[in-house]
């Protein structure tokens, strides 16, 4: 596993979320693949990832789809409302969460916090 920063440990274990808008990945073009960044576990290619506008998940790295088997989903309903967290498959690390999107390739919108990502990049 690799050592996390505060701000790392605070939304990848304690399931928090980073600021819109201010986050690393979040404009991020450059093509490669998106790994885990507690375990490096290979999560989402770059092909994946779009620009979203949707209200209430505008501002973080957006995919429509994961790596097959890289990640697992789980129930979350701790701001009272109905939700599916994304966790890696490997470490159980929080990445985000998934939601319905009539704008992207698949119909889902992996709403993901950067600081839970390591891009390397090809």
């Amino acid at each position: 596993m690799k050592e996390l920063t505060e701000e790392e440990k605070r939304v990848i274990i304690d399931k928090g979320t980073e600021a819109p808008f201010s986050n690393i990945y979040y404009k991020e073009t450059a093509k490669g693949t998106y790994n885990c960044k507690q375990c490096g576990n290979p999560l989402f290619y770059s092909d994946a990832k779009y620009h979203s506008d949707m209200p209430g998940l505008a501002g973080w790295p957006s995919f429509d789809q994961a790596i097959s088997g890289s990640v697992e989903y789980l129930d979350d309903n701790t701001l009272g409302i109905e939700r599916t967290e994304v966790v890696c498959s490997k470490c159980k690390g929080h990445l985000g969460h998934i939601f319905p999107d009539s704008e992207s390739k698949t119909g889902k919108h992996f709403c993901v916090n950067s600081c839970s990502l390591d891009l390397t990049k090809e």
